[in-house]
């Protein structure tokens, strides 16, 4: 019995052995490259020391930034060209005019004309109009704007500086700041921002009055940090001092956005990730669809979501290794959900209660513009007054116009379905589109006149531009 068992343990890996080579010899055997390049987990235990890897990626950080700047020159014009007599709510010009650069020979008119088969087989869709990547997609994090990083670390001490990558894209095409801060709730004192970046500093002596004592606390908690990926206490983080973290409020300034850029949590490979571009908060309460692509059903689902994984990448594994923070959501989700809910769209004068012009405050192009978002444009299918969102999610597959391709680490393919942002407000929150590839509301217009196929004149083009500054 004993031998015969010893004959039997010593028999099965032989014959898994051989088992396993004719598998491989019909070539059935799933192959492992991908899995052997790639994984669904971030690196717990880092093996490198933090000098030596800070080190590393300030050498690197000047290389990374210039290749991010010579893709933006490539595909934009990035010139300071602030449109004439328009402004966002607290006076800052909004940027005009088409910025995405055409291929060399062609016209828009020319392009518009070609079907989506024509325009793929020649490769000519404008690179503007392809996904953008991150300032370092291969690495990604929170970025910030430098005027948001100054300001914090005026107000807190608290420094938002990543020594591996800078934000890229040029102040001008960026939301103001500090954005105006419009309560749905209080409508009677229009801004009730004072001019002043909301913090833990001052949170309390601007709102105590105003707000109840649910929303106070709301509002502490929004601009209360907590560890994040980048910034924490860990050896692998990107601030050079251990950090307490990053707020709500960092990205969404004042119930608003300063268009700082993340990559989203909820796609691997990284190089398949989507660039983000920070929505604003405002209008939260008419909306039931939250973040781009998670279609999460509500604020509190959201708020608790950003908390527990998209500061990690949408890893839990790293989460708790870096310090999340899990909320209550009986109580502080929904103090903040609460608040939230509060920020409302900035006034615009020339609407009526039903979201349309005024015949008598509007323009003539303006008009105009009305009936090409309602009528040929089709923008209305999607963007249903009076807030300009039908709630749901489009795909506009892309891909008919391009073929696949790799630019700075990212992979260009689809975008899948994406959330319908509201219009109101529009003109206060560049850049556009859910990843910033848009610098305009002119190049907006030449997105989707292409994408739809509506074919729109030049002349409906500047009417239907001068239509959405008045959202």
């Amino acid at each position: 019995m004993k031998q015969n068992r010893k004959r039997y343990c010593w028999r099965r890996p032989v014959k898994a052995i051989v088992t396993a080579l004719v598998i491989i010899s019909m070539g059935i055997l799933p192959t492992r490259s991908v899995a052997q390049t790639t994984s669904s987990y971030a690196p717990v235990v880092v093996k490198e020391d933090f000098q030596k890897m800070m080190a590393r990626m300030k050498a690197a950080k000047a290389d990374v930034m210039k290749k991010q700047s010579v893709l933006l020159a490539e595909r934009y014009n990035l010139s300071d060209l602030p449109a004439k007599g328009v402004t966002m709510s607290r006076g800052k010009p909004i940027q005009e005019g088409v910025r995405v650069k055409l291929p060399s020979g062609m016209t828009w008119e020319k392009l518009a004309g070609m079907t989506a088969q024509e325009i793929h087989d020649n490769q000519v869709f404008p690179k503007g109009f392809l996904p953008l990547p991150h300032p370092n997609h291969t690495e990604g994090g929170m970025v910030f704007p430098q005027h948001h990083i100054d300001e914090i670390k005026r107000q807190e001490g608290r420094d938002l500086t990543r020594f591996d990558l800078d934000y890229d894209l040029p102040t001008h095409f960026l939301p103001e700041y500090p954005p105006a801060i419009y309560l749905t709730t209080r409508k009677d004192l229009g801004d009730v921002s004072q001019g002043k970046v909301v913090t833990i500093d001052n949170y309390y002596e601007l709102f105590n009055g105003i707000l109840n004592p649910k929303q106070l606390e709301g509002f502490r908690l929004l601009a209360t940090p907590f560890p994040q990926q980048q910034f924490n206490q860990t050896e692998d983080r990107r601030s050079v001092r251990p950090h307490r973290g990053v707020t709500c409020l960092d990205c969404h300034v004042n119930g608003h956005t300063n268009a700082a850029t993340h990559l989203v949590g909820d796609i691997r490979p990284q190089e398949f990730r989507h660039g983000l571009d920070t929505p604003p908060l405002r209008g939260v309460n008419i909306q039931r669809l939250f973040g781009s692509q998670r279609a999460l059903k509500t604020v509190e689902d959201f708020t608790e979501f950003e908390q527990r994984a998209a500061y990690f990448d949408g890893d839990p594994v790293i989460a708790t290794k870096k310090g999340v923070n899990i909320l209550d959501r009986g109580s502080q989700v929904h103090f903040m959900a609460e608040v939230q809910a509060l920020f409302d769209f900035p006034p615009a004068p020339k609407l009526d209660i039903f979201g349309k012009l005024d015949p008598d405050k509007a323009t003539e192009s303006e008009l105009r513009g009305q009936t090409v978002f309602f009528n040929k444009g089709r923008c209305a299918e999607c963007h249903a007054a009076p807030y300009y969102t039908d709630n749901l999610m489009h795909d506009l597959r892309t891909e008919r116009f391009f073929k696949p391709q790799m630019t700075n680490g990212r992979m260009s393919v689809g975008d899948g379905p994406i959330k319908t942002f509201p219009l109101r407000g529009i003109k206060d929150s560049p850049p556009y589109l859910h990843d910033r590839r848009l610098l305009t509301l002119e190049d907006t217009v030449e997105f989707f006149n292409l994408v739809l196929g509506v074919k729109l004149s030049s002349q409906e083009k500047q009417d239907l531009v001068a239509f959405l500054r008045c959202l």
